[in-house]
């Protein structure tokens, strides 16, 4: 399985299956979740990008509450990180290289600071005025919420972070396999997804 996967003739005459779909919701300053993203989720995307698509959900166990027309958020690890989840939200909804640029500011040892000189690197176009606009604006609020609402709606409900997801669906199992090896899951999911398409045809 290994081998097929780092094969790009594989790669290339299998580009119209479905690619597995990984999904990590975590916080932005959270010590598991910046070693899961910058240390497997983003190597493993660098490699298997043309089998897997990955989906970004920073919020955790952030809590939302309203506030007339408007959200108040309360995260884990205090107001910064509060931030920091806002501003990878907003990056993800205002550029294509956003992960990219995450896995920059995961991967600083100041992740907030480092979210311009970031921007700078990946995606000089989009100033770091315009991502605190919407940080500080509706769009930005309206973006945080859906992330609530995402992550509200985890069945079963995620317990801890960083809580990761494949084709939807989480279990213990799978969680130890993506944290152990996510190459090696997405790999083996790839494997069955193609497996159960020949069978369509038989």
């Amino acid at each position: 399985v290994l081998k097929q996967c780092l094969e790009s003739d594989f790669l290339r005459t299998r580009q119209t299956e479905d690619p597995v779909q990984v999904g990590l919701y975590y916080e932005s300053l959270c010590p598991g979740c910046r070693l899961f993203l910058t240390e497997m989720l983003f190597p493993t995307y660098l490699l298997l990008n043309e089998i897997m698509s990955v989906t970004l959900v920073p919020y955790g166990n952030a809590l939302e509450k309203p506030d007339g027309q408007k959200y108040i958020y309360e995260c884990q690890h205090g107001k910064q990180e509060c931030l920091g989840n806002m501003m990878e939200t907003c990056i993800m909804n205002m550029t294509e290289m956003a992960f990219p640029i995450i896995f920059c500011m995961e991967s600083s040892v100041d992740v907030i600071g480092s979210a311009e000189s970031c921007l700078k690197i990946y995606a000089p176009e989009l100033s770091m005025d315009k991502v605190m606009s919407c940080v500080n604006g509706d769009m930005g609020m309206q973006l945080m919420h859906q992330n609530a609402l995402k992550t509200k709606a985890l069945n079963p409900p995620h317990q801890y972070v960083p809580w990761v997801t494949i084709n939807g669906v989480h279990t213990d199992d799978l969680q130890t396999k993506a944290m152990s090896s996510l190459f090696t899951l997405v790999c083996s999911m790839y494997k069955v997804q193609l497996t159960s398409q020949t069978r369509l045809f038989l």
